[in-house]
């Protein structure tokens, strides 16, 4: 039953499966043991913690299951502690197989300028391990990945020109390392090309940009899978071509491809970078007649594109019909709410979140002090600053203390403000600064304001915004000589107010 569905489980209904296995008594058993730490890997995102607390719980773990947990961890953002699993795999006197050293050359990709990838392929050598196709090919593939193209094109010369994964592996280097015209020519000369190899090619272009030519090169293409359509709809998203990206999805459906989580999820990413909303109902809709339920990654992409297109009852719709949620999708809610206006609810939806036992990261606090900023509630603000550095041993960053300055810039502590701009344990970046003169502006605190123009001016920050406020500041106190001086260093410098601009669907437009 695990193993059916164990890419499809999600944490809550794994943990009530792994309960029932202790329970009945079957815990102990192999294959269960087995399954119950397949699914554990599979089903937290990238997380092992919870695989790790099983593994550790088993009292002699055999080469199936050290090899589970070495590519969980080749595939985590901890690629690393895969090593240490292997110590443990040579300390039990297990002899690692083929699949070991897949998974630990897979985490030695993830470690760029360790030497850990030619200590592994020594090992390889001398265990006799080199015959094995799917080894061989995990050499090459780390090795072109790590940049090593020499070693790479050896290995390859002695697979023959049929391996297709090796060529794939070696085009794909060349191609990381911007080398387009190399990679096209290996995939020109190579005969046995199948539809990996094209995508590797398509992959190359899409990421450097070059849409035209991975356009072209897709309609040649013998034949084509969802990695193909996916490949180009994320290079147009990524460069912001909405609407070409949308063009191709409608080829891609009538081609009787369906686009998966991943295409919808690019897509949503550029509708949201510009503001099409039209466009994300659109995308939206097209993914519920496929899918009802929807993932974390899914409902994350949607919460944060409602809110940056502004639809925030769309979101908060989104959001209460997802079964689980991380901290991500807690702060996209948070910061999309205060974005629009609706600070005190934003601080309640961060208040549920640590009912719920969801931990904040830094990006939460600084949502929920931006959040506080916009509805004036110092005290909390205050309160929340504190609670991130004594509780959650978070250390402010510049953003952070931006929030702060803004919060009491806000409510006219001007001193306050200063005060904890002084007392920074980093460099006050020029943001801070500018933002103490925005409040210094608002409040006519003329010497607080000057004292902040200058520290910009030391930064070497020439910006017309700035002299325009020390300007404003001037002439709400009715110093008419000080704001001509302003006005007149403008003109000395040549420094021109930029005119303001807003962008409405396709159209720009600016004003004076």
């Amino acid at each position: 039953m695990i193993r059916k569905g164990s890419a499809c489980l999600s944490p809550r209904s794994l943990k009530q499966i792994h309960g029932n296995l202790v329970v009945k008594g079957t815990i102990w058993c192999l294959q269960p043991l087995r399954e119950l730490l397949l699914a554990c890997v599979a089903s937290f995102h990238g997380s092992m913690d919870y695989a790790r607390k099983v593994f550790d719980g088993i009292p002699h773990p055999d080469i199936f299951m050290h090899n589970v947990m070495v590519r969980g961890y080749a595939h985590s953002s901890a690629p690393a502690k895969a090593f240490a699993l292997y110590r443990r795999v040579e300390a039990a006197h297990l002899r690692p197989d083929g699949f070991t050293f897949c998974y630990l050359l897979r985490a030695c990709t993830g470690l760029p300028g360790s030497c850990a990838g030619y200590q592994v392929h020594g090992t390889v050598v001398k265990l006799g391990l080199l015959k094995d196709a799917f080894v061989r090919n995990a050499l090459i593939n780390m090795h072109a990945k790590c940049g090593d193209l020499q070693v790479a094109g050896t290995l390859l010369d002695e697979t023959g020109e049929g391996d297709v994964v090796a060529w794939s592996a070696v085009i794909a280097g060349h191609a990381a390392r911007g080398e387009l015209d190399i990679a096209r020519q290996m995939f020109d000369n190579f005969r046995h090309k199948d539809l990996v190899c094209w995508n590797v090619m398509l992959a190359a272009y899409a990421k450097h940009g070059e849409m035209e030519t991975a356009r072209k090169l897709l309609d040649r293409a013998p034949e084509t899978d969802v990695v193909s359509w996916n490949t180009i709809i994320t290079g147009y998203t990524a460069k912001g071509l909405l609407k070409e990206a949308l063009e191709v999805l409608g080829e891609m459906k009538c081609a009787g491809w369906m686009p998966d989580e991943a295409t919808i999820v690019s897509l949503l990413s550029c509708c949201a970078n510009l503001g099409s909303l039209e466009a994300g109902r659109m995308v939206h809709s097209l993914h519920l007649e496929s899918w009802p339920c929807i993932s974390i990654i899914l409902g994350n992409a949607l919460v944060s594109m409602y809110t940056k297109c502004g639809d925030v009852q769309a979101a908060v719709e989104v959001f209460s019909r997802m079964k689980e949620k991380d901290v991500w999708t807690w702060n996209s809610i948070i910061g999309g709410l205060a974005l629009h206006g609706q600070a005190e609810k934003s601080i309640q939806f961060f208040k549920k979140m640590l009912e719920v036992g969801t931990c904040p990261n830094a990006v939460s606090f600084i949502c929920v002090l931006g959040a506080c900023s916009h509805a004036g509630l110092v005290e909390d603000g205050q309160r929340y600053f504190s609670l991130m550095k004594d509780k959650y041993k978070i250390e402010p960053s510049a953003r952070h203390y931006s929030c702060i300055v803004d919060m009491l810039g806000r409510a006219g502590l001007l001193d306050e403000a200063f005060a904890i701009l002084s007392s920074m344990s980093c460099e006050p970046s020029a943001v801070i600064w500018r933002t103490l003169l925005g409040a210094c502006r608002i409040h006519g605190n003329a010497a607080l304001g000057k004292l902040a123009r200058e520290r910009l001016l030391e930064m070497n920050e020439d910006v017309s915004g700035d002299y325009v406020m020390l300007s404003g500041i001037y002439a709400s106190c009715g110093e008419w000589f000080r704001v001509e001086t302003v006005r007149g260093t403008m003109d000395e410098r040549g420094i021109i107010k930029v005119a303001g601009y807003a962008q409405v669907d396709d159209k720009v437009l600016s004003a004076l």
